[in-house]
């Protein structure tokens, strides 16, 4: 085989002009203003366990996304990262904690750092076990993958909307090959165990540290034709967050402060009403687990329970500004447990 002095010099070019850099085109966090809010907060009202508590669990998913963004300032691969993005088409919205454009895939990124071990049963229940204090809790909690999995569909309808050619039925139905969900663990200290769970599910989960690992098998085993450059990778990262892109517009210390405000209320009165509340929601979760045949936790875990009796929200605003529920329970479900909060 020849090669040709032009063909030599061109391949020399690509080698030195390869696109490795990881670039954030958003790198801005929600999470980041709520702290800033409830930091302020627990300075004026150090006793409140609410603030307390909402701040830690604030904290605790802003380092979460720390760890990712560590990794992915590492990869080496040559990406562009949106980070926190708000996506609305027509009348669908999702909130996603990162979206990754790289050279084989677009990944839409669904960031847990949650305490405890992790199991995915063979039926693709999530479940949870911790201790606190002296007590070990075992519970599921809301399959992440389904979220991200929504996110994920939301992009496919506006990939859909801007492709309407002749071919765009065919690319269609391979999006799912490039265009995928994934679930990132970020607490280093989790066990993690997906041994039993269902083949679509177990490869859509990775801890944070394997990451760059897990992209990179993707772009290996990617047919090499197909790879996009940086202008492609750019034009998707500019088009997601000029067209689709929400801003939000949130006075965050003035809807955590109510949480201040529903804590004046006499111990007494709030033991009767939590309890009286408590025993409605449970019979509602009951009910509702029987009649659409789903876990009881799909309607709220226990953790969930708590907080809807703690914090009360008297509207879907309140419930979906409390961040007690994922926008999928609220959507289903919510309705429903506001009319029983406020009777």
């Amino acid at each position: 085989m020849t090669y040709k002095i032009g063909d030599v010099f061109m391949g020399l070019l690509d080698i030195f002009n390869k696109f490795t850099e990881t670039i954030f085109y958003k790198n801005d966090s929600e999470l980041e203003f709520q702290i800033e809010a409830l930091k302020k907060l627990h300075e004026e009202y150090p006793k409140n366990e609410i603030i307390s508590q909402k701040l830690k669990l604030c904290e605790l998913g802003l380092a979460g996304e720390k760890e990712i963004e560590f990794e992915l300032k590492n990869a080496n691969i040559g990406m562009y990262v949106l980070h926190d993005v708000n996506l609305q088409f027509e009348d669908l919205k999702a909130q996603v904690d990162y979206i990754l454009i790289t050279p084989a895939n677009i990944y839409f990124v669904e960031c847990k750092n949650l305490i405890g071990n992790i199991t995915v049963n063979n039926r693709g229940e999530f479940i949870r076990e911790y201790s606190l204090g002296n007590k070990k809790i075992k519970e599921g909690f809301y399959s992440p993958i389904t979220q991200s999995d929504r996110h994920r569909d939301i992009y496919k309808k506006i990939w859909k909307s801007r492709n309407t050619g002749i071919l765009s039925n065919y690319y269609y139905n391979r999006i799912d090959s490039w265009c995928k969900s994934l679930v990132v663990m970020s607490n280093s200290k989790n066990i993690l165990n997906v041994k039993y769970a269902p083949k679509e599910i177990r490869n859509k989960i990775v801890r944070s540290d394997n990451l760059v690992k897990y992209i990179i098998n993707d772009i290996n085993h990617a047919d090499k034709d197909t790879l996009s450059n940086k202008k492609d990778m750019e034009q998707i990262a500019f088009r997601l967050m000029e067209s689709y892109n929400v801003k939000v517009q949130r006075n965050y210390y003035e809807e955590y402060s109510k949480f201040v405000n529903n804590s004046n209320t006499t111990n007494s009165l709030i033991t009767n009403n939590n309890s009286s509340l408590r025993k409605k929601l449970i019979d509602f979760r009951k009910n509702r687990s029987q009649e659409k045949n789903i876990p009881a936790y799909y309607v709220f875990t226990n953790d969930e329970l708590n907080k809807l009796v703690e914090l009360k929200p008297k509207t879907i605003n309140e419930l979906k500004s409390s961040g007690i529920l994922p926008q999928i329970k609220i959507n289903t479900h919510g309705n429903d447990i506001i009319k029983i909060i406020n009777s």
